[in-house]
């Protein structure tokens, strides 16, 4: 039997809160491959705790890495690479495209798969691309999960040019394992834009902290092969996942200060300094954390957000609920995530009484009064955040499959439930 449908609190009043966020899902699922190929053990500090994190830590334990708990860390004890094994990745895109790469230096088969949805994400690109380093995969000429990487202990690496422009974790993937690789890589992208550069950046500086020596330049990444180093890697708030809390302020015309806040940082959530104050929001940084302020009123948003995609769930709810139209423009790749985002928000936005369009490569949003109704999810953790937010002002919106957020953020149902109760 489904479990019942979550339904979104509605705000009694403007929200007054400090919201603790964990860890990021981006930095620990890095964090947890570079520590598997390092020399010594790594300490991670304070990583998220989710379904995504869990799948990537598993993974890793199946190959022969020891991922301990030690309190609210996790120490990781590099071990050799070995098959045969078995890994699911769930839905996990980090999961999916960093594990492979890894797969392809253990001694032996791994078979790799996942959720229904997994097998529909695009693989192919760096499949080819571990081909042709040197690495041995039967995918059954699917260019898609599942599949199996017959593993020798060693990739030779060298040269590859590769179609990211459906996700940068094609190239992450490939980066983050490339100082085991006999020469190393050097990636070139060939094709329309890598969406979500902050992303890539984050790789870049993870491989530097860990002792890697990396040139990025115009489309072209080199790594060249050397040991990692052990140590303490601590993980940073997930910025992204603040977006619904720092967007509550906003609906409510209220205040919600996210403590931890990093001055500066790759994390494409950071952005939301700029997109909330250009919505008409009163933001403001000091080293206690980041305060967002509504007025009780805002706009609409007129963003390219093709660095920062995965912010259009949360950013689309609140263009619904805002005083002016807005469009979402540079998100096409936003087609392959855990769902098909564009589609799924115009059918739950519009199916509350809303009014959006897809463009070719993003949203037009036309705010009108909504309804209430079921809001479905589509197993995509940020379409339930999205509900969220429409819920604050729309009396009825019933999430269906709201446990689907658990894949980043589990404790989210409870954690709304205590902002909400701020307004009262």
């Amino acid at each position: 039997m489904s479990a019942p449908h979550w339904p979104a609190p509605v705000a009694p009043g403007p929200v007054d809160a400090v919201v603790p966020i964990p860890g990021s899902k981006s930095m620990t699922n890095r964090a947890l491959i570079l520590a598997a190929l390092a020399g010594d053990p790594v300490r991670i500090v304070r990583p998220l705790r989710s379904r995504d994190t869990a799948l990537m830590a598993g993974a890793l334990r199946a190959l022969g890495v020891a991922v301990r708990d030690d309190g609210d860390d996790w120490e990781v004890v590099p071990g050799e690479l070995t098959g045969p094994a078995r890994v699911d990745v769930g839905l996990a895109g980090t999961v999916m495209r960093f594990l492979p790469p890894v797969a392809a230096l253990a001694a032996g088969e791994v078979a790799i798969d996942g959720d229904p949805r997994a097998r529909e994400r695009p693989m192919g690109p760096i499949i080819t691309a571990l081909r042709a380093l040197g690495a041995d995969i039967d995918d059954g000429g699917r260019g898609a999960l599942p599949f199996v990487v017959r593993g020798t202990g060693a990739v030779p690496g060298g040269p590859v040019t590769i179609d990211a422009s459906g996700s940068s974790q094609l190239v992450s993937g490939l980066l983050l394992a490339a100082p085991r690789f006999g020469k190393g890589v050097e990636v070139r992208h060939e094709g329309p834009p890598v969406p979500s550069a902050p992303h890539l950046a984050m790789t870049v500086r993870m491989l530097r902290d860990a002792g890697a020596q990396v040139d990025a330049g115009d489309d072209v990444w080199r790594v060249a092969p050397g040991p990692l180093r052990g140590g303490t890697s601590v993980i940073e708030p997930d910025l992204s996942n603040a977006a619904q809390f720092l967007g509550a302020a906003l609906v409510t015309g209220g205040r919600v200060t996210v403590p931890g806040w990093p001055a500066e940082t790759t994390q494409p959530g950071d952005a939301l300094r700029g997109l909330l104050a250009q919505m008409g929001a009163e933001v403001a940084w000091s080293p206690d954390g980041l305060t967002v302020r509504g007025t009780g009123a805002f706009r609409g948003l007129d963003a390219d957000l093709h660095e920062v995609g995965e912010l259009t769930p949360v950013l689309a709810a609140l263009a619904a609920l805002a005083g002016s139209p807005s469009r979402l423009t540079g998100i096409a790749h936003l087609r392959g995530h855990e769902t098909d985002r564009l589609a799924a928000l115009v059918a739950e936005i519009n199916g509350l009484g809303g009014d959006v369009r897809e463009l070719p490569d993003g949203l037009e949003i036309r705010p009108r009064p909504l309804r209430g109704g079921v809001f479905r999810t589509y197993d995509d953790h940020r379409m339930v955040m999205a509900a969220a937010v429409l819920g604050l002002a729309v009396p009825g919106v019933e999430v269906e499959n709201a446990a689907t957020v658990g894949k980043t953020l589990p404790d989210f149902t409870e954690r709304w439930a205590s902002l909400v109760a701020s307004a009262a």
